[in-house]
C-alpha cells in the first residue's frame, strides 16, 4: 500500500512538472480600464525586451515629483487591475512605469521566469535611456511573484531603493511550506529565488507583509527581512494577499512614504 502511494505521489509529480508554469501564470489579455478612468495622466508606450518581445507598459507622471517607480506586478491579470496602486504612487509623488510580462495584456510572447527578468530589465532600460532618468531616483517595486522578478532587477541594475510587498523567498520554498507531500522537483526550471537575489544588494529594502495573507505564508516575508543584512524596514499590514494594501491604505501610505523620506532619502512631497 505505501509502495501504491509513493508511485501515486511520483505519477502526480510528474504531471505537475509537465505544467508548473500554469500554475504560476495567470495571465489576462484584456485592458479592462486606464488611468485616465481614475483622472491619473498616462502615455501608452511599447518597447521590446533584448529577446526580442514586445512589450505594452504604462508612464504615469506625477506633479512635484520625488522620484521614479517600476511596478513589476504579480502573477494574475495585467496592468489594468493595477489602478489602486497607481493612485497611492501617484499621491506619494512617483512617476511610475507598470509594465506587463510577456505574454500579460498587449505584450507579446509567452510568461517564463527567465523572460520575466528579461521584461522588467526593458523596462529600467526604457526609463534610463528614453527618459533619461538617473538610475539613482529609480526605486523598484514588486508585489507577490514581482517580488522575485523586482529583486533579480535591483540585483542587476542600479537603483535608490527596493520594495517588496507580498513577496515570497522561492519557489521551491512555497512547494516545501504549502504542499509538504509534493517533490519540490516539480519546480524544475523555476526558481524565483527572491532571497538569493536580495542577498548582495547595497540599497535600502522595505519589506510589506500581511499576517492574514492567505496565498503567500507571512513567514516568507519575514524570512526575507531577517535574510536582509542591509539597511531595511519592515511594514506589517492587515488584510488579505490581494487586498491588504487597501485594507491598511493609511498605514501603508504612511509606511511607505515614511521608508522613502527617511531610508532612501527622497524628499518629502510638498
Amino acid at each position: 500500500m505505501k509502495r501504491l502511494r509513493f508511485a501515486a505521489v511520483l505519477v502526480l509529480a510528474a504531471l505537475l512538472a509537465g505544467c508548473i508554469g500554469h500554475f504560476l501564470y495567470y495571465p489576462v489579455r484584456k485592458i479592462e480600464t486606464t488611468p485616465r478612468d481614475v483622472g491619473l495622466q498616462f502615455e501608452s508606450v511599447r518597447f521590446t525586451s533584448a529577446d526580442g518581445i514586445r512589450l505594452s507598459a504604462w508612464w504615469l507622471p506625477a506633479g512635484n515629483e520625488r522620484g521614479v517607480l517600476i511596478f513589476c506586478h504579480g502573477n494574475g491579470g495585467n496592468i489594468s487591475h493595477r489602478l489602486d496602486s497607481l493612485l497611492i504612487f501617484n499621491r506619494l509623488g512617483l512617476s511610475t512605469l507598470i509594465f506587463d510580462y510577456r505574454g500579460y495584456g498587449l505584450s507579446g510572447g509567452r510568461p517564463t521566469e527567465e523572460g520575466t527578468y528579461l521584461d522588467a530589465d526593458a523596462a529600467w532600460t526604457w526609463l534610463v535611456r528614453n527618459k533619461r532618468i538617473s538610475p539613482g531616483r529609480i526605486v523598484i517595486f514588486g508585489r507577490s511573484l514581482g517580488g522575485a522578478v523586482a529583486s533579480r532587477l535591483a540585483r542587476d541594475r542600479s537603483h535608490r531603493a527596493l520594495i517588496l510587498e507580498s513577496s515570497f523567498t522561492s519557489v521551491p520554498d512555497m512547494i516545501r511550506d504549502l504542499y509538504p507531500w509534493v517533490p519540490t522537483a516539480i519546480a524544475a526550471g523555476y526558481r524565483y529565488g527572491t532571497i538569493d537575489h536580495i542577498r548582495n544588494l547595497q540599497t535600502p529594502v522595505l519589506f510589506i507583509h500581511s499576517p492574514a495573507d492567505e496565498i503567500v505564508p507571512f513567514a516568507h516575508g519575514r524570512r526575507l527581512y531577517e535574510s536582509f543584512p542591509g539597511r531595511k524596514c519592515f511594514l506589517e499590514i492587515k488584510g488579505s494577499h490581494n487586498r491588504g494594501f487597501l485594507d491598511s491604505r493609511a498605514a501603508y501610505e504612511r509606511g511607505l512614504d515614511r521608508f522613502l523620506t527617511e531610508s532612501a532619502r527622497m524628499p518629502r512631497r510638498t
